[in-house]
């Protein structure tokens, strides 16, 4: 048996297992002391099993292992699929019908994840049915809490401790309950090309039952990141690339099924504040010695301009409508 560390992401350590008999995909949580809600390995390991067989594309699940004794801390493993990946919303390798193909299929694929039928597939006590949002806000106010006893700048600490407060007080109506996936983007799914259309939904940690308009807020939070931001799609031509604009997609995974409550600015904002947050507690890892991958400074060190990203959404002249 042979092992190879999968060198993209910031999250649970990933590992390419060979034996000579099937190639897998070791998953497992990082060591050290991490938030208690985070790097949850076993929620994968259970969203990814309970679609087998639907619309949701997912690798085979093949075991999981809750003993931290064996290999350090819990861990699971399923089948690897060879489809292509990339961290890059702009799919540089791919031609434009293919870009506009994938884009297609992300829309009728997510629209899948939110028609999901999670009772019966088990996931009943997944998550809470009720209150999303404000769980969301209380939640992510701990994840900043644990983070900035780190050390964060003053004024970026300042900038979440306003958001988050704002956010507190401006819960939007809550959308009829989904499975979300808490990270839905093109990093996160691997695809083929011939044709060119979704091969797996990767990475549910973050999974769980709840609004779908984070999943498309998430999803649309990379239209408003430039290329050096988490390789998001600002300032490129979309249409040169194939790519479908923010409205385009909206319509493409409405008409797949998805949920037609409108997008708005506390969704959109949310998901950056979030992400700050999540990028703030890779910094904070760093420091600890504990990150996953070499590069986590330089990711970590986004995180003050999700926070300004977040508060552009709410205080511009955008930040009055909904996106559709």
């Amino acid at each position: 048996m042979t092992l190879a560390p999968v060198t993209s992401g910031q999250s649970n350590p990933t590992w390419f297992v060979s034996t000579p008999t099937r190639e897998l995909v070791l998953r497992k949580k990082p060591a050290g002391v991490i938030a208690s809600s985070a790097h949850a390995v076993d929620r994968e390991h259970r969203a990814m099993s309970a679609l087998a067989g639907s619309d949701v594309p997912v690798p085979e699940m093949v075991m999981f292992e809750d003993d931290p004794a064996v290999i350090g801390t819990p861990f699971y493993l399923m089948e690897r699929l060879y489809g292509q990946v990339s961290e890059t919303s702009d799919l540089p390798a791919l031609s434009s019908e293919e870009r506009g193909a994938v884009f297609h299929d992300a829309a009728r694929v997510l629209a899948a994840v939110h028609s999901v039928d999670w009772q019966a597939a088990g996931l009943s006590d997944y998550g809470k049915t009720r209150d999303y949002y404000p769980r969301q806000v209380r939640r992510w106010a701990r994840q900043w809490d644990t983070a900035k006893d780190a050390g964060m700048e003053a004024a970026f600490s300042n900038r979440i401790d306003a958001l988050a407060g704002w956010f507190a007080e401006n819960i939007p109506a809550e959308s009829p309950t989904t499975l979300v996936h808490g990270d839905y983007r093109i990093g996160n799914l691997m695809y083929g090309t011939k044709p060119a259309r979704i091969e797996a939904v990767l990475d549910w940690e973050l999974s769980t039952l709840g609004d779908p308009l984070s999943d498309l807020a998430h999803w649309m939070m990379f239209y408003d990141l430039s290329p050096d931001q988490m390789g998001g799609l600002a300032g490129l031509d979309l249409s040169t690339l194939g790519i479908p604009d923010g409205a385009a997609f909206l319509d493409q995974y409405r008409a797949s099924g998805g949920c037609d409550v409108p997008l708005t600015s506390f969704h959109r904002a949310f998901a950056m504040y979030r992400m700050s947050v999540i990028l703030a507690g890779i910094t904070a890892r760093a420091q600890a010695g504990q990150a996953a991958h070499d590069d986590a400074v330089a990711v970590g060190a986004m995180a003050p301009e999700f926070a300004l990203l977040a508060e552009t959404l709410l205080s511009g002249d955008k930040a009055q409508q909904a996106i559709g």
